[in-house]
């Protein structure tokens, strides 16, 4: 057994190769190979040229059946680094997306913003950026879509299709009147169209950046909290399940279904700190992502509150 992990790990030998070197079929160097690995003759470490947490990530993955998960590690204990390191890990792995996807579908908010920030130049050529969820506020902020979606068509020398709603609507007529407007209608259809989609979640606050937008007021994040609402995904207020919480403000609410990014090729939450610990994990339970970038606190507290 160790002669042949020595010749196949630290020599390169070929199966094929130590099975005539020692005598044996190709078959018997396989099965010497893998109970190797089984009892601990041969030991392997993955070591990520970033800061990573390989052994929570490989748990996630396991218990929440994921694509994939990227952990970053907690310096410090601090909402806006921990945000930073998360949007940085987003960025990451977006850009080593293969085979690199035509169309990018992507929300927006103070992560999101983060993110593209740190996206590198030139990374997906032409690519089409398109927004999943309404966001046009009443005040400016840079977390807006339409400069989140901008930074990134710009990053990959591509261009952004933009959905020129407020995230929330006064009334649900006005919601369903925009719905059938064919510019409005032609954004939804192409957000539900793309393979690949990025993300992030929401903790229920007044400093929410619906508040701040001036989607929601400040009573209705009350009357929220008290319909059992944790969070929201692309703008739908969910409760620990990952179901709507209020339908009165969803019929109002306009962009992707959230349940429409579970038929994603990649559907990647980025989200990270302790304020969305409990909407990572409603999300994860609704099964909306199969893709989590996060921090190594909020992995710990999804694998021992699963």
């Amino acid at each position: 057994m160790v002669q042949a992990a020595k010749l196949y790990h630290d020599l390169d030998r070929t199966q094929s190769e130590i099975a005539k070197e020692l005598g044996l079929t190709r078959w018997q160097v396989g099965r010497l190979l893998g109970d190797a690995r089984t009892h601990g003759v041969v030991r392997v470490d993955i070591v990520p040229r970033s800061p990573r947490r390989p052994d929570l990530e490989s748990e996630l993955q396991r218990q929440y059946r994921l694509r994939e998960a990227v952990v970053v590690p907690v310096t410090v204990e601090n909402d806006g680094i921990i945000l930073d390191s998360v949007a940085l890990a987003g960025a990451q792995f977006i850009a080593s997306l293969y085979p690199k996807p035509k169309m990018f579908g992507i929300s927006w908010g103070r992560t999101m913003a983060a993110m593209v920030r740190w996206m590198p130049l030139h990374w997906n050529h032409g690519l089409h950026v398109v927004v999943l969820n309404g966001g046009t506020g009443r005040t400016s902020s840079p977390n807006q879509p339409v400069d989140v979606a901008v930074r990134l068509a710009n990053s990959a020398d591509g261009y952004a299709t933009i959905l020129p709603v407020p995230a929330i609507l006064g009334l649900r007529s006005t919601k369903e009147a925009l719905e059938r407007d064919p510019v409005i209608a032609s954004v939804l259809a192409l957000a539900e169209k793309v393979s690949a989609a990025c993300f992030t979640l929401g903790a229920l606050s007044e400093q929410s950046v619906h508040v701040e937008s001036g989607h929601l007021t400040k009573s209705e994040v009350a009357l929220l909290r008290k319909k059992g609402a944790i969070g929201d995904i692309l703008g739908r207020f969910v409760n620990v399940d990952g179901e709507i919480a209020d339908h009165a403000i969803d019929a109002r609410t306009i962009g992707l279904d959230p349940a429409l990014l579970r038929r994603k090729d990649h559907s990647i939450c980025v989200a990270g700190g302790k304020s969305k610990h409990r909407v990572v994990r409603a999300g994860l339970r609704a099964g909306y992502f199969n893709v989590l970038i996060t921090d190594e606190k909020t992995a710990s507290y999804l694998l021992q509150n699963k």
